[in-house]
């Protein structure tokens, strides 16, 4: 009966994600039983049977919500052969309350209609009320699936990891341990020598490069604002999972995206404070450009991203479209909130601890890199560093992915809580290890090496989720291809540079510490 029906959302996060609510027509009272009536005729012509046919072969179903609560019905069904499609016209609700709140929903499909062409059929519903021991904190239980997320596999998986992680910081700590006090040993005794001894000695190994290790690495704008976003999107991944470990997100439609925005625009400042006070320690000048870049680099990947599914989706008439007022909200975030937050994160930055304070003199003159063998160039090093730390998460990554793409509530955020920490270990475990190598073959291009050894666990990941795409999805077409691989896309990068960020911290923090130690005249 309704004829304009009003598309809406509550929050930015529905917005965002397509949600657009429409009234359904159904009219329900609280504790009101409606007896089976008819609420609507539908004229069936050729045009609106092949509609239905379509939406019947293709396995269309459709969501509704009552009181936030979601019930999920089948459009039809076609008989074995595939020659006569019939129509599910009756919706029988069972509704169950406690005091006066909504607990439970049940929808159930009946009256099934042949679909023939130039015939009426009529659409009813009926509404039964009746109490329920459900309490109202425990409605959304129903809905999660505690024998998809604990399995035992994922148990096993976490179990995995944390035994890598003993292994890895074993390993980390046997090889500084011996190594290193081997080093000190030798360089020590090297101080020993009369000069003349010194000249013929053999000096090899990491004390070599002390007067470039410190050097500026290359291209510090980009550097310095990648490091920057990459800690601002850990302390977000940290502050979502902790909320969401206390609030139960998954309770309302859109909520775990308008937190992770929310989160993303009040960490702004700590983009600023460790882009800027890095680019000042490299000695950059240029370091409001550098703070722009730093600020825009996510949301212009994420935006662009977005905008560009968005005409995909309508050209499509998807209503996964992005409204244009909801784009204008995120772009006023972008420059009123995200970009004065990070103004103040930068000039805090670059005056508590913008100083250059190395503990070892820069030379002048960079001295040349030597020859090495293959497996310890830049590149080898960078493609085999994501190996460890992509080999903890992959398992979680499924379950991700699944409650991501499959619509399963995923709320088990206190594995993702553990996943998170024991990839940071390993990834600084790695990183540190690597780029001692690197050092040991008089090669003081850390800086990328460790941020990138890190970060191409994104590739990694973003090769897992092409594997996902073509065995444990049915997706096709270019819709829902592009709209896939691009927030993918988008997912693999922001892990990338948050591993890359945590790499190069850790190894940074390491560097330091070895050189503090050795005497250098």
């Amino acid at each position: 009966s309704k004829k304009s029906i009003s598309h809406y959302h509550e929050t930015l996060g529905e917005a965002l994600q397509g949600v657009e609510l429409e009234f359904s027509g159904l009219d329900i009272k609280f504790k009101d039983d409606v007896m089976p009536a008819t609420y609507c005729e539908i004229d069936l012509d050729k045009e609106k049977r092949d509609a239905f046919v379509y939406a019947i072969k293709n396995h269309y179903w459709y969501q509704m919500y009552i009181d936030d609560l979601p019930i999920w019905g089948i459009v039809g069904e076609a008989d074995e052969n595939g020659e006569d499609y019939y129509l599910w016209t009756y919706k029988k609700l069972e509704i169950g309350f406690n005091g006066n709140r909504i607990v439970d929903v049940n929808l159930t499909s009946e009256g099934k209609v042949k679909l023939v062409p130039n015939t009426k059929i009529q659409m009813s519903y009926s509404v039964k009320w009746k109490k329920s021991d459900v309490k109202f904190e425990d409605r959304f239980d129903k809905y999660l699936d505690p024998s998809f997320f604990q399995h035992r596999i994922h148990w096993f998986s976490i179990f995995n990891s944390f035994m890598m992680v003993i292994f890895l910081v074993g390993l980390v700590s046997m090889i500084l341990m011996r190594t290193l006090r081997k080093d000190y040993a030798r360089y020590s005794k090297e101080e020993e020598m009369d000069d003349m001894d010194r000249d013929l000695g053999d000096e090899y190994g990491w004390k070599q490069v002390h007067g470039d290790v410190f050097r500026p690495s290359s291209h510090p704008l980009i550097f310095s604002s990648l490091i920057g976003s990459g800690c601002q999107i850990f302390a977000v991944s940290l502050i979502v999972i902790i909320v969401a470990m206390i609030e139960d997100l998954y309770t309302e439609r859109g909520s775990m995206l308008s937190t992770a925005i929310f989160v993303y625009a009040a960490t702004s400042p700590v983009n600023g404070y460790f882009g800027g006070s890095l680019y000042a320690r490299q000695g950059g000048r240029r370091w409001i450009k550098q703070m722009f870049i730093g600020a825009f680099l996510i949301p212009a990947m994420v935006c662009g991203t977005a905008f560009f599914i968005n005409f995909i989706a309508i050209y499509y008439h998807a209503s996964r479209a992005i409204p244009f007022g909801t784009m204008v909200a995120v772009c006023c975030i972008c420059f009123f909130v995200i970009l004065p937050l990070n103004l103040v994160g930068t000039i805090l930055g670059r005056n508590l601890s913008g100083q250059p304070n190395f503990p070892c003199r820069v030379n002048a003159v960079p001295r040349p890199i030597p020859e090495k063998k293959w497996f310890m160039e830049p590149a080898v090093i960078v493609c085999l560093g994501g190996i460890l730390p992509f080999g903890s998460i992959f398992i979680e990554m499924y379950f991700i992915f699944t409650s991501f793409w499959a619509y399963k509530i995923y709320y088990v955020y206190g594995f993702m809580m553990l996943v998170l920490v024991i990839l940071c270990i390993v990834t600084v475990c790695v990183t540190i290890v690597c780029t001692y190598f690197l050092l040991n073959a008089e090669d003081y291009r850390w800086q990328w090496t460790s941020f990138l050894s890190a970060a191409s666990t994104a590739i990694y990941v973003y090769m897992y989720s092409f594997y996902y795409y073509f065995f444990k999805t049915k997706m096709y077409g270019l819709f829902q291809t592009s709209f896939y691989f691009g927030y993918m896309a988008v997912f693999s990068t922001a892990l990338g540079i948050m591993c890359g960020a945590i790499g190069y911290m850790g190894t940074s923090a390491f560097v330091r510490k070895i050189y503090t130690n050795v005497k250098i005249d």
